[in-house]
């Protein structure tokens, strides 16, 4: 293979280049409740995006790509298996022209699929706008958030979170065990740290 091949080769796992294959930081970690993400389209090629470590991370999760999805297909993710989904996303009040959504009960993890939207906040919004069947989900909201080891990519704040972080912590909530989702968040620091070695910007001073 020449130099200029090599430069081009991807991991066929994690779909990176072979250079900044980030194979080395999964750790898997098995959920109780189902893991859906949803991945807006302009994150699926960013490397600083670790949606895609998390779903390496967490056996059985579900990724797919879009921004306004088939409803058929959609209502087979969020439904497979029987669970009930729950989208990670905060209650906010004042959303113009949405339906209020129905209260979370809780239930045992094992019953449930959290749904997870790996986008911008901006982004994100879009694409609950476009998908009425994620209008109409419960919502779950993180409680107690530390601020973000995200430092790779610009936050409006502290508690902005990355999708892995918040997925991580949303299904430690859901289980009740912070511990246990432990590895996740040690698989980001790695992952972190290298994304960090491209960017001098990011490394520690």
């Amino acid at each position: 293979m020449s130099e200029a091949a090599a430069k081009r080769a991807r991991c066929a796992l994690c779909l990176r280049a072979a250079s900044s294959c980030i194979c080395r930081w999964i750790a898997p970690v098995q959920a109780e409740a189902a893991l859906l993400v949803l991945q807006h389209p302009l994150e699926a090629g960013n490397a600083k995006n670790s949606a895609r470590l998390l779903h390496l991370c967490v056996p059985g999760s579900a990724l797919a790509v879009g921004e306004a999805f088939e409803p058929a297909a959609l209502e087979t993710l969020l439904h497979a298996d029987g669970r009930t989904p729950v989208l990670l996303y905060p209650e906010t009040p004042g959303d113009a022209g949405l339906p209020a959504p129905p209260p979370f009960t809780p239930m045992p993890a094992q019953a449930l699929r959290l749904v997870v939207l790996d986008a911008t906040w901006r982004k994100s919004r879009k694409m609950l706008y476009v998908n009425p069947l994620l209008q109409r989900l419960p919502r779950l909201a993180l409680r107690d958030v530390a601020p973000s080891g995200y430092r790779i990519r610009k936050a409006h704040a502290p508690h902005q979170l990355s999708s892995l972080e918040a997925a991580a912590l949303a299904l430690a909530q859901l289980e009740g065990s912070e511990e246990k989702f432990r590895p996740l968040f040690d698989a980001f620091e790695g992952f972190v740290e290298q994304q960090a070695a491209f960017m001098p910007h990011a490394r520690p001073t």
